[in-house]
């Protein structure tokens, strides 16, 4: 296989890729204990996974093992049924998409040239990065002739984020990490670019590892909710599973049962576009 292979869709029909993590183990230099401590998790290709938990348990660290923003201590990870340990680090995060809460659009770029880095880094000539970009700004609900050429700053804390997602987007990956996307709106734009990703998530089939500590959002989003605590998972399960039947006081304390906690999951069909016209 060639390295600037990995990740590549070898047919349309394809789209998210599974994901496997086993056994993978993190500790950083001087702790006393593990970050991530011995997680297995089997991920479907085209799956929307949402990581939750407080703050400090593990959730952010983990994701960032998929892409080897952060080497694990031990476990492996495969992507695709490919050893991500084992691919040229560069080439392994090209083909993934990633959304931080810190959009970190250059500056000195326009929101085109922003969209088109890692496409420009694979090569792509620019009839077909043009058309990208316009494609991808038209999927986060950004009319093209109006953005393409603006500057970061002309954008709004929303339309910024939507074009981070964009630009995660952009070489086409089959896999893509959102680490505390939103965390950083408004609740008004916050619920906005949530059904914006529900959407994109519905018509691109790309597998998704979302992280947030909000829990309305987790029920939103996700197929199913990965619950961490202490660096280990203690449950996994689609939104309502979770609510009727949390694996302890944790989970249930962390979830709740309240009537607007319940409403949530009993709006996510309008949410994934399920309902009856």
């Amino acid at each position: 296989m060639s390295p600037m292979t990995f990740l590549r869709a070898s047919s349309v029909a394809e789209r998210g890729a599974p994901v496997t993590l086993r056994g993978v183990r993190v500790r950083y230099a001087g702790a006393a204990s593990d970050a991530v401590a011995g997680v297995d998790l089997a991920i479907e290709g085209g799956e929307f996974i949402v990581l939750l938990g407080p703050s400090g348990c593990g959730k952010s660290t983990l994701v960032r093992t998929i892409n080897r923003l952060i080497e694990p201590t031990a476990g492996s990870i495969e992507i695709d049924g490919q050893d991500a340990r084992a691919a040229d680090p560069v080439v392994l995060r090209r083909s993934i998409g990633y959304v931080i809460q810190a959009v970190g659009l250059f500056p000195h770029y326009t929101v085109a040239e922003n969209i088109s880095v890692v496409p420009s880094l694979l090569g792509w000539d620019a009839q077909r990065r043009a058309q990208r970009v316009d494609e991808l700004l038209a999927l986060v609900s950004l009319d093209p002739a109006r953005y393409r050429d603006r500057k970061p700053r002309q954008l709004s804390g929303g339309e910024a984020q939507r074009v981070g997602v964009a630009r995660a987007l952009a070489a086409e990956p089959r896999v893509l990490l959102m680490d505390e996307p939103f965390a950083a709106v408004d609740a008004i734009v916050r619920a906005s670019l949530q059904t914006e990703t529900a959407r994109v998530h519905r018509e691109l089939g790309t597998t998704i590892v979302f992280v947030t500590h909000d829990v309305d959002e987790a029920l939103r989003l996700a197929d199913r909710i990965v619950v961490m605590n202490a660096g280990q998972i203690v449950q996994v399960a689609a939104p309502k599973e979770l609510l009727e039947h949390p694996a302890d006081d944790f989970v249930r304390r962390l979830v709740g049962v309240d009537p607007e906690t319940r409403r949530l999951v009993s709006e996510r069909p309008l949410l994934e576009g399920d309902a009856a016209s």
